[in-house]
């Protein structure tokens, strides 16, 4: 596994990967960016609108007092967006990979594994629901989490295994799907799930990292269709067929 992690890396900084890695980061970006501004620009207006209820509500003469507080939560509020996007990047990394699983896939399979049958490349409405089911599932987790933050600590190590349960099953399926259908992918996650959750620790470590963390599309994905091969046994030329069908989780 720890080989496997080794060559998803060195991989990712190869001239072939490069356009992929700047395609992705820059979507990433963008899509943080609209998340922030959105955001910051809706906490702002709860600000505002619960100053001006207030005072509705105290009086003229608590205007001063008020307005302070606004000032203060709206400070806090883009401290909150900040803190929300660190946070919220494994969702939006998912979203990112869905779009670019196929090409990091390709260049890993011509590289590592020139002998085995190539995968087909998955249809981009599947690869998207995908992601964004593990986006979602990945912000429910957070919001449940969330709470237990003030805890000792306790709501980070529960980000952190939960990121690593997220995004080990989200990559693992789509190298799987290259060759299998969406249920054999499901059923082979869930035969292998230690294995895979255990890889997916890597990838939450790699999420964790500030800056770094926006390459993790490629490192995830590359990752994961080592961890495929390897768990896949050496007679992979009798894989079964992919059919394109999309199931539930």
């Amino acid at each position: 596994m720890l080989a496997a992690a080794v060559k998803a890396l060195s991989q990712i900084l190869s001239p072939p990967m490069r356009s992929i890695l700047w395609r992705s980061i820059g979507l990433a970006l963008v899509l943080i960016t609209v998340l922030a501004i959105g955001l910051q620009r809706l906490l702002s207006w709860f600000a505002d609108t619960g100053e001006v209820w207030a005072e509705g509500m105290l009086g003229p003469n608590f205007h001063s007092t008020l307005h302070v507080l606004s000032w203060i939560v709206s400070i806090s509020a883009g401290l909150g967006v900040v803190l929300g996007g660190i946070f919220l990047m494994p969702a939006i990394t998912s979203l990112v990979a869905s779009l670019f699983v196929d090409d990091v896939a390709d260049h890993v399979e011509r590289e590592h594994y020139p002998a085995d049958h190539p995968g087909v490349a998955l249809p981009v409405t599947l690869a998207t629901i995908e992601g964004v089911k593990t986006a979602l599932l990945t912000i429910l987790v957070y919001l449940v989490a969330l709470p237990f933050v003030l805890f000792a600590g306790a709501g980070f190590i529960i980000f952190f295994l939960a990121t690593a349960w997220l995004l080990g099953r989200e990559y693992f399926e789509l190298a799987a799907m290259r060759f299998r259908s969406p249920d054999d992918a499901k059923a082979m996650r869930k035969e292998n799930a230690a294995t895979v959750f255990t890889a997916g620790l890597f990838i939450a470590a790699f999420v964790s990292i500030p800056i770094v963390n926006l390459a993790t599309p490629l490192f995830g994905m590359a990752f994961m269709v080592h961890m495929y091969k390897r768990l896949s046994g050496p007679r992979r030329e009798f894989e079964p067929a992919r059919r394109t069908n999309v199931s539930s989780v």
